[in-house]
C-alpha cells in the first residue's frame, strides 16, 4: 500500500470515529432529537413511512442528516437510494435501547459486535441491516430500497451501497 493511500485511509478513519462520537453526543436523549419526518414520509412509499416512523428519533434524526448529505452533494440520486438512506437503521427499532447501551454500542466496533449472537443491543447493532431488510421486505418495501438497507455496512461493489456506507460514516 503506497504512503498516500495509506494516508487518505487513515484520514477516512479519522473523519468516520469522529462522525461516531458526534452521533453518540447526539444519541443520548430521545427528546434533543429532531427528525424532519414531514420531508422524510414524502420520499418514501407508505410501507416504508410505516418502517421509519416506527425508527427511535435519534436514528430517524441521523437517518434525515445522512439523506441531506447524499442529497448536496448527489442531488440526482436514484430515489431508492434516498429511501434506503432514510431506512438504513431500521433494524435498530427492534428493540429500544436504554442510555448507557447506545453508548455502549456506539464504542463497539461492528465487527467485533458482528461475532455475536443478535440478541441484546450489540447484537442487535450489528445484525441491524439484515434485520432492516427483514422488517422492510415484511412491510411491502421496494425491493432495491431492502437491498440497500441490506448492504450498507458491506457494499461488495454495489455503487449505491458504497454510497449510503459513506454517508452514513460521515454522520
Amino acid at each position: 500500500m503506497t504512503a498516500l493511500r495509506l494516508s487518505d485511509r487513515i484520514g477516512r478513519k479519522a473523519l468516520g470515529y469522529a462522525a461516531k462520537v458526534r452521533r453518540l453526543a447526539r444519541s443520548v436523549r430521545a427528546g434533543d432529537a429532531h427528525p424532519d419526518d414531514t420531508w422524510a414520509v414524502t420520499l418514501l412509499t407508505p410501507g416504508e413511512a410505516r418502517v421509519y416512523q416506527g425508527m427511535d428519533p435519534r436514528d430517524r434524526e441521523h437517518a434525515c442528516r445522512v439523506t441531506l448529505h447524499l442529497l448536496r452533494e448527489h442531488p440526482a440520486a436514484d430515489p431508492e437510494l434516498v429511501a434506503a438512506a432514510l431506512l438504513h437503521d431500521c433494524g435498530k427499532s427492534v428493540r429500544p435501547y436504554r442510555v448507557a447501551e447506545r453508548v455502549l454500542v456506539g464504542l463497539v466496533p461492528t465487527r467485533l459486535a458482528r461475532l455475536l449472537p443478535p440478541l441484546g443491543a450489540l447484537g442487535i447493532r450489528a445484525q441491524h441491516p439484515e434485520l432492516g431488510a427483514a422488517l422492510l421486505a415484511h412491510a411491502g418495501a421496494r425491493v432495491r430500497v431492502t437491498e440497500l438497507v441490506a448492504r450498507h455496512h458491506r457494499p461488495a461493489g454495489d455503487p449505491d451501497a458504497e454510497l449510503l456506507h459513506h454517508y452514513d460514516d460521515q454522520e
